[in-house]
């Protein structure tokens, strides 16, 4: 019993001592590209924190223009402001866009289509995890509705634009919790049976799933796709889960920062080469593996056919 009672005593200073090393163990990936971005056009989601934000800070660092699109215009404002003065760069932008809601969705990628004549890279970064059971203004489960349908809808709604840019790129941020994922078609809007912590891992598996099925589409396009797991990540995706809160805290030492956890993507964003990857899932800048239910076509067929009729898409 003295010797449990000792070990719990003295685990937090072997933690603190091990942290640096498990640290840089977790958090390996780095991109290393040089690639500059003067004339280039990026459109990153969620991009007023987290790793939307530092994804944003560095791509206006090798001189994009860079549309910040987020719900929150305030304090997207205020990030704006910040990568402004931290990089020089003043083609910083922001844009409201709820992926909760098909409406602003539309309304965003109209104005854009509108207002540039290039997109180079969209970054399908914003998310939200285990929130309690709730709808988007559309009536789909928020994880679904949001960490799929949005960003599906609002790449269908930019695909021209990507296309006449190629050659272009889309990342979607997904989780290595893809692999506790399942495509209930039968309850994709949770109305049967609901689990916060498996609807957030079902909608990560949807992001693994539309971008192959992307990726086969847009063969020979010049546009190319990648999902990434951006680690874990140090950022404001916990919020609906006090538990997880906790979880981050006591574990704090080993979560990665939002710069770290911004790396991959921007790994899939701009390093050259990578288009023989296409379709490809990536972690720590590297390829990545993905779950049994990942790889089924046929899955990822029907989820695509499903999601054109949720959202009133022609299907092709």
């Amino acid at each position: 019993m003295v010797g449990v009672l000792l070990l719990l005593l003295l685990l937090p200073f072997f933690l603190y001592i091990a942290a640096p090393k498990i640290r840089k163990m977790l958090s390996s990936g780095v991109c290393t590209s040089t690639v500059q971005l003067p004339g280039k056009v990026a459109v990153v989601t969620g991009a007023n924190t987290g790793i939307g934000k530092e994804t944003a800070k560095e791509l206006a660092q090798r001189g994009a223009r860079v549309y910040l699109a987020c719900r929150d215009i305030q304090k997207g404002e205020l990030v704006a402001r910040e990568i402004q003065t931290m990089t020089g760069n003043q083609q910083v932008l922001v844009r409201e866009l709820d992926l909760a809601d098909t409406k602003s969705i539309r309304a965003f990628a109209k104005d854009f289509l509108a207002e540039e004549k290039h997109l180079h890279i969209l970054i399908n970064n914003a998310g939200v995890m285990m929130c309690p059971y709730s709808k988007t203004a559309d009536g789909f489960e928020m994880h679904m509705g949001v960490n799929h349908l949005g960003h599906f809808l609002l790449t269908h709604l930019l695909l021209e634009k990507l296309k006449e840019s190629a050659p272009s790129r889309v990342v979607n941020v997904s989780s290595l919790a893809h692999h506790l994922g399942r495509i209930h078609f039968h309850n994709l809007q949770g109305e049967k049976f609901y689990n916060a912590g498996l609807a957030y891992c079902h909608s990560k598996l949807a992001n693994i799933l539309f971008t192959q099925e992307l990726a086969r589409r847009l063969k020979g396009s010049g546009v190319t796709t990648y999902s990434v797991h951006p680690g874990t990540v140090n950022s404001e995706l916990v919020r609906h889960s006090p538990f997880m809160k906790w979880m981050w805290w006591l574990f704090s030492f080993f979560i990665k920062t939002p710069k770290q956890g911004a790396q991959t993507s921007l790994y899939c964003a701009i390093t050259e080469g990578l288009e023989i990857l296409n379709g490809h899932h990536f972690s720590d800048c590297s390829v990545a593996w993905v779950s049994a239910q990942a790889r089924n076509e046929t899955i990822a067929r029907r989820l695509w056919d499903v999601s054109c009729d949720l959202l009133g898409i022609p299907m092709d």
